[in-house]
Formats: structure tokens, sequence, C-alpha cells
């Protein structure tokens, strides 16, 4: 049996949430690298990296907050998702 699972439009999750502290890793380490190659010497601006990190973050959150619903369904046999993109079968969608 198929496992649906749905995302909310206006909610945020722990998951959101971690991924949302990586995205505010990842984006200043790579603000810095490019300033470092840019400048031609490798000096860490910690005002910036905080900075970046805060906006990443906030960013991201936002983004996720505003993004539409979403019905994931997993589970399914390949047979039945062959079937579908092939057009010999249909996903309906009832709302209960």
């Amino acid at each position: 049996m198929p496992t649906v699972t749905t995302s909310k439009r206006f909610t945020i999750d722990w998951k959101d949430v971690f991924n949302g502290l990586k995205v505010a890793v990842i984006l200043p380490c790579l603000t810095i690298i490019y300033t470092s190659i840019e400048a031609g010497n490798f000096q860490i601006d910690w005002n910036l990296v905080w900075k970046t990190a805060g906006l990443g973050f906030i960013g991201y959150i936002i983004k996720n907050f505003l993004k539409p619903a979403e019905i994931v369904v997993t589970d399914v046999k390949k047979d039945t998702i062959d079937a579908v993109k092939d057009g010999a079968a249909e996903v309906k969608i009832h709302t209960t």
C-alpha cells in the first residue's frame, strides 16, 4: 500500500529548519571562497559570514513557508510509475 504524505502551505517543520541550517553553513563558505579568490588572499570577514548565514537561513525558511502544498506518494511499484508516464494509467486525487 502506498504511503501518502502531504506538505501543507504556510507551515514549517523540523526538516525545514535543519535544511535551512545547512544552507546557512554552505552559503557563507561559498561567500568566503568567492571573496578570497576575488581579493587574491584568504581573509575571513566574520561580520560578512554571520550576515550571509543569517540571510541564507531566513531566505530558505521563507521559501519553504511560501511553497505550495505537496502530495508525496511513496512505496509505489515501478510498473505503476511507468504506466502513468506512458499514459496507460491516470493519477486521480480525491480530497476528503
